[in-house]
């Protein structure tokens, strides 16, 4: 899974804790899909490792296609609430279908994910956060969790499997080609 990950410290544009959208690979590119996460405010482990489980869990919907775009608000109380879009393959019309993610399965995939790859999430948080960036730089660092995309897809796909690819995997690279 292809992820940037930005931060946004003015809180007042948004009253999520954060935003997830997936962004389809240009036609004709090698590149996967991009989830792409906006955290608000200040930056936590917690946060980020809920922003992650929203994208994984938006994956496990049974719509897998590589041209859907999906856009989840995600709250602490609420979940992760939000829809995916695509065009019908033979009509060519804009289909929609509401998401919405209960806040207790995306803490049990958010504390799943602290457990196995906490000290990863940790890094890019402080990353995230360190007081060095260049003023007016957007905040945002780019990995790729290369256990992801191979996982089994489906609504029975378990966590589980996603962190013991991730074991063998070694979790995540660091990307930084034009981000």
């Amino acid at each position: 899974m292809d992820v940037l990950v930005m931060l946004e410290e003015m809180s007042e544009h948004s009253t999520a804790m954060a935003h997830v959208n997936s962004v389809p690979a240009p036609l004709n590119s090698e590149r996967p899909t991009r989830e792409v996460v906006t955290l608000y405010g200040v930056a936590t482990p917690e946060s980020l490792a809920m922003a992650l489980a929203a994208a994984m869990e938006s994956r496990r919907e049974p719509v897998e296609r590589t041209d859907v775009i999906r856009h989840l608000g995600l709250w602490p109380e609420r979940g992760a609430v939000g829809d995916a879009a695509w065009r019908d393959e033979h009509t060519g019309q804009l289909v929609t279908r509401d998401l919405a993610i209960p806040p207790d399965v995306l803490r049990e995939t958010a504390n799943q994910l602290l457990l196995e790859c906490g000290s990863a999430i940790r890094r890019l948080v402080a990353g995230l956060s360190m007081p060095d960036w260049p003023e007016g730089a957007r905040r945002a660092i780019s990995f790729t969790l290369t256990s992801y995309a191979i996982m089994p897809a489906g609504a029975g796909a378990k966590v589980d499997a996603l962190l013991e690819q991730y074991r063998q995997a070694d979790g995540f690279t660091f990307d930084n080609e034009g981000d």
